[in-house]
């Protein structure tokens, strides 16, 4: 059965117009990088500021961050498509693009090999390049087994993914979230399962997931954050702890799910096979 968001982005899809759109906005990074895989940033007109690869589309105008988008700011670059990536908001603004009479396909989202094929295939499809979007997502899905059945043969190492500290306490992946499928892609365990989404732990719930290693995104001031992290009562009584096993990786790249994820998997899985030994 087509999920709901599924089934509406085909209907999207079904009403863009005969002509091709030449003045795109794409919402959110990996949609952005999809755009440039499949050839097609010339059409380009506008991004968002989760949208930093490929470097050249960072010359592009910046209409906000996608989760608090302007709809004023996205139509004053007179588009005539918009793709977002599923979660696009706040509600409001999509809601008063999806009313501005100009094609909004939302791109569905999602953490596995399957996910990162439909999300091809959708873009490909408002753009009208569905040939284009069948090789893609024939290419990124070979080099994703590859990748997987390589990272599968490695040790399968605990791994704790904190986005942030609040309060002193780790906010953290659970299940559900592009943390816990890269995680599993590249031959790791998510060291906590018994939540989805992200949440602040417990010191208790920090001691009961064991990590071997803790993952977290880079960013200005990572290495102040990562010490800080280790430095915890509660992550020091982990193995992750006492042998200093802590990476990082660039937030897009990590957990984008767009066409690098096969080389992202290849690179956590060395990464990980490296801080757990």
């Amino acid at each position: 059965m087509i999920r709901p968001l599924v089934a509406l982005t085909l209907a999207a899809l079904a009403a863009l117009p005969a002509q091709a759109a030449d003045r795109v906005v794409s919402l959110g990074g990996a949609v952005t990088e999809i755009v440039a895989a499949l050839g097609e940033a010339d059409r380009l007109v506008a991004r968002d500021t989760t949208s930093s690869w490929p470097e050249a589309v960072t010359a592009l105008p910046d209409v906000g961050y996608v989760r608090r988008l302007s709809a004023e700011g996205v139509l004053s670059v007179a588009p005539d498509l918009i793709l977002a990536e599923e979660g696009a908001g706040p509600p409001e603004a999509v809601d008063l693009l999806k009313s501005a009479a100009i094609p909004f396909v939302v791109v569905p989202d999602g953490y596995d090999r399957d996910a990162v094929a439909a999300k091809i295939e959708a873009v490909a499809g408002a753009l009208d390049v569905p040939e284009k979007g069948a090789a893609l997502a024939a290419e990124v899905g070979r080099a994703l087994d590859a990748a997987a059945a390589e990272a599968a043969e490695g040790p399968a190492r605990r791994v704790l993914f904190v986005l942030s500290v609040q309060g002193g306490r780790l906010l953290a992946s659970g299940r559900g979230t592009a943390a816990d499928g890269i995680i599993r892609l590249a031959g790791g365990v998510n060291a906590v399962d018994a939540f989805e989404g992200y949440k602040p732990l417990t010191d208790e719930a920090v001691a009961q997931a064991a990590p071997e290693v803790i993952l977290m995104m880079a960013r200005e001031g990572a290495e102040d954050l990562a010490a800080e992290v280790l430095a915890l009562p509660a992550v020091r009584t982990t193995p992750a702890a006492a042998s200093g096993a802590l990476v990082s990786m660039d937030g897009l790249y990590l957990l984008g799910f767009g066409p690098r994820t096969a080389q992202a998997v290849r690179d956590l899985s060395d990464a990980l096979d490296r801080a757990g030994s």
